[in-house]
């Protein structure tokens, strides 16, 4: 008889984690295909058209560039959160990452717009990076739950750094996309904090250095491809 109840139990396990996985196709293809929506509203207020932009075209492209970056950094953290939070952390965690996910599509949808004002495209290795994202948080939500929170603590103090260099390298007319970054950061800073506040640990030496690392490698990729 406890034979049959764990044998029901394991089988129960693995249809909530097939349904969970199928769950979290569903959303990958949202992302991707770029059907997603905001719940807040966009930063600069109402989108122009690509014709409206005034700025010089070398400009244009430099900060579609460091756009299309921030959007793949974007999709990078959407996939981690919620690979992260696909199994081996308590609800409590669980609804954390979530939240942040979720907060991570109305930056997903801001890039995505200011990108077609600049008359560009997101980069054309996103679904690559969103499956590499997500592996890497399904793996992280093993390491236990203060490892797994101190992974989403230094992903946001990396992104945060990487958002505060891009305020510096926008053209100076550049306003929309700075409001854009602006919130972006403060969401970031938001999220580090929080993970922090529900006992994040830092990482051991090797990994935030690794993070960095191929943080380098997408950066240098997304602004063209």
């Amino acid at each position: 008889m406890t034979v049959r109840t764990k044998s029901i139990t394991g089988i129960r396990r693995r249809q909530g984690l097939l349904d969970r996985m199928v769950g979290e196709v569903a959303v990958a293809v949202r992302v991707l295909s770029g059907v997603a929506t905001a719940s807040r509203a966009y930063p600069p207020g109402r989108q122009i058209e690509p014709g409206e932009e005034t700025m010089p075209l070398p400009e244009q492209r430099h900060a579609a560039g460091l756009m299309r970056v921030n959007h793949v950094g974007e999709i990078c953290a959407q996939a981690l959160y919620r690979g992260q939070a696909l199994a081996g952390v308590r609800d409590e965690t669980r609804a954390l990452l979530r939240e942040a996910a979720h907060e991570e599509v109305d930056h997903l949808v801001w890039c995505s717009q200011r990108l077609q004002e600049l008359s560009s495209r997101p980069s054309l290795l996103n679904p690559i990076w969103y499956l590499g994202s997500f592996t890497l948080g399904a793996l992280a939500s093993r390491a236990g739950e203060r490892y797994n929170l101190g992974f989403m603590a230094e992903t946001e103090r990396q992104v945060e750094a990487h958002l505060a260099q891009h305020l510096k390298t926008l053209p100076a007319s550049d306003e929309r996309s700075r409001q854009v970054v602006v919130q972006m950061r403060d969401d970031e800073i938001r999220h580090r904090k929080s993970a922090q506040q529900h006992g994040a640990v830092s990482l051991p030496t090797p990994i935030p250095a690794v993070m960095t690392f191929v943080s380098k490698v997408m950066t240098k990729s997304a602004y063209r491809i």
